[in-house]
């Protein structure tokens, strides 16, 4: 949205699972201030999100990001991340398609490893679909900062650690030492929830531009205030289940899917993304 007169432009992207076309972005925009009012959702779904309503956290809308804020160059091609500062979120509390209860989901976001901060929260993922907290194990969400309010892992962070609601954990408990600081440029941060019943979960975390994926935590949920998950379907990202809209971070891009990945799976996703976010 171009706010000097409220006009509005879907960007394209250069080719079929291409880049996003920045040049029209910045044509469009020119010297006028521009915000992201929708970020699309590629797959059938249609799980578009858009600013962020009033919630338990935060009784007013959440704020647009700047589209101009995070220019980078990936693979020769300039195009933008998403800034979000406190006060910024987007969700879609109609989702369709996604992990409910206990039923399995896998989530990745890549964000800049150097911005970041301890409030609540920059995560990206599964949240309640009134934007309030309905309790442990209403979200499931994959966060990166320095937030230490529940838990923590090795260290100041910042860590890759999962929002289950009430509670962020680098793993079943906290501090959680095998979840060290995270000090990539770009940084790949995984969560996945295993099928009903299997009380499992998984952190994962790689470096977006080389590469291999480690696993800082891979077992059971933190206690049985989380066992069984109960999940509700939203999608959220910038805030927390209940909106709350403390954190700050870059974001490049993320993916939910409803379903446990394998490893290979994940090994193939890090291999692609090492591909377009290396160093020439």
């Amino acid at each position: 949205m171009r706010r000097s007169d409220c006009a509005v432009k879907d960007i394209g992207v250069i080719s079929p699972g291409g880049f996003a076309n920045s040049a029209e972005q910045d044509e469009f925009c020119g010297s006028s201030a521009c915000t992201v009012s929708i970020i699309y959702d590629q797959s059938p779904q249609g799980n578009h999100l858009t600013k962020s309503p009033p919630g338990m956290a935060k009784a007013t809308p959440g704020t647009e990001a700047n589209a101009k804020a995070v220019p980078i160059t990936l693979a020769g091609q300039k195009v933008y991340g998403l800034q979000i500062v406190p006060g910024v979120g987007y969700r879609n509390n109609q989702a369709r398609g996604t992990a409910m209860g206990d039923e399995a989901e896998s989530m990745y976001m890549v964000v800049d490893g150097d911005v970041y901060n301890g409030g609540c929260c920059f995560e990206y993922g599964n949240m309640e679909r009134n934007s309030a907290d309905n309790g442990e194990g209403a979200v499931e969400a994959v966060y990166f900062g320095t937030c230490t309010i529940w838990g923590k892992g090795a260290g100041t962070g910042p860590w890759v650690m999962g929002d289950l609601e009430n509670g962020l954990w680098a793993g079943n408990t906290s501090p959680y030492q095998p979840n060290v600081p995270v000090t990539f440029k770009y940084v790949m941060g995984m969560v996945k929830g295993d099928v009903s019943g299997a009380n499992h979960w998984t952190i994962k975390v790689g470096n977006a531009g080389a590469g291999a994926l480690e696993v800082p935590f891979d077992g059971p949920r933190p206690s049985t205030r989380y066992n069984p998950m109960r999940k509700e379907g939203a999608i959220g990202l910038g805030t927390g289940g209940d909106n709350s809209n403390a954190g700050r971070g870059n974001w490049f891009e993320g993916v939910i899917t409803h379903h446990y990945s394998s490893n290979k799976a994940d090994n193939d996703v890090q291999a692609n993304i090492v591909s377009i976010y290396r160093s020439p």
